[in-house]
């Protein structure tokens, strides 16, 4: 299969951002594909991050089989951390300085509230939405793009903390202790173009509320991460499934909160089982390592997982 182009000669950027929680599945191979793709007709460069902030499910033979599994495929990239580059560290969990700057000035700009919430109700916070997993009793249930929607029970500490013991707001500069939201405004209307998708649009306190920042133990969420890593590499064309569609206008307030200046975005649709639910990374008998075991070529996935964009 064709490489990437040796020097880019564009300035898009594009990245790759697997979770090294489990191995790579057809979905997965769809999206990076076609973000490949996208960069090469772009004659842009393509970054590879590894989002390993789950350090409880991250794991490193995950991290190493997913570069394999994407070379395998035929993809390549300029930047990541088996390449070094002008923004490493490529892994999330060796960034953390970048996130508490962005922690610090959403902090100080007065976007934030310390939360005392349970884990339960922000165990969604640390990965990226699609990679967790809800329970009623015994029984799985496919994840949503999701954390619920806040019911504002701790929102009276925007800009202080009279419920809770320390500093106020203004004088601290560690998030240590506290779970942190985004406060929104209840009505405010999201909206973005997206390049596959078309028009989207959401409303903030109806389709999603006060979202995490940051968790009291010691873990910046997904979206302020992504937020923060995107800008600083200087991505101008998100690539993922659709099933973040509602991370990106919770990312695009974070953007607005931060001063930094969004990218374009492309959401992918999703590849589905015979049963119509979405594949998720539990479903091992479609991982890309399996099925390269099973004797399929590269073809033959990326012929049932694509075309591009459909």
């Amino acid at each position: 299969m064709a490489s990437l182009p040796p020097s880019p000669v564009s300035g898009y950027r594009g990245r790759l951002a697997p979770s090294p929680t489990g191995y790579l599945h057809v979905g997965h191979a769809r999206t990076f594909w076609t973000a490949w793709q996208r960069t090469r007709e772009a004659s842009g460069t393509l970054v590879m991050r590894m989002e390993d902030l789950d350090a409880e499910r991250s794991r490193s033979q995950y991290a190493e089989a997913a570069l394999e599994d994407l070379r395998w495929l035929g993809i390549r990239w300029h930047e990541g951390p088996d390449k070094g580059g002008p923004h490493a560290p490529y892994a999330q969990s060796k960034r953390r300085s970048l996130y508490l700057l962005a922690w610090r000035r959403l902090l100080r700009r007065g976007y934030l509230f310390p939360c005392r919430c349970s884990r339960k109700d922000l165990e969604a916070a640390l990965g990226a939405p699609h990679e967790g997993t809800a329970e009623s009793g015994n029984e799985k249930l496919e994840p949503l793009d999701d954390e619920p929607v806040y019911p504002g029970t701790c929102r009276g500490n925007l800009g202080h903390t009279p419920q809770l013991p320390g500093p106020t707001t203004s004088e601290m500069e560690m998030p240590d202790g506290f779970n942190w939201r985004f406060r929104v405004r209840d009505g405010e209307i999201v909206a973005f173009e997206d390049a596959n998708l078309g028009l989207q649009t959401f409303e903030a306190g109806k389709d999603f509320g006060d979202f995490v920042v940051w968790r009291r133990d010691g873990s910046p969420s997904y979206q302020l991460a992504c937020v923060a890593d995107d800008s600083a590499m200087g991505i101008t064309e998100v690539v993922r499934g659709a099933d973040l569609l509602k991370s990106t206008a919770r990312q695009i307030l974070l953007y607005r909160a931060l001063g930094f200046e969004p990218p374009a975005w492309f959401h992918c649709k999703l590849v589905v089982d015979h049963n119509g639910r979405r594949l998720a990374k539990r479903h091992d008998s479609l991982s890309l390592r399996a099925l390269r075991q099973r004797g399929l070529t590269p073809m033959n996935i990326l012929s049932a997982a694509l075309p591009v964009g459909a």
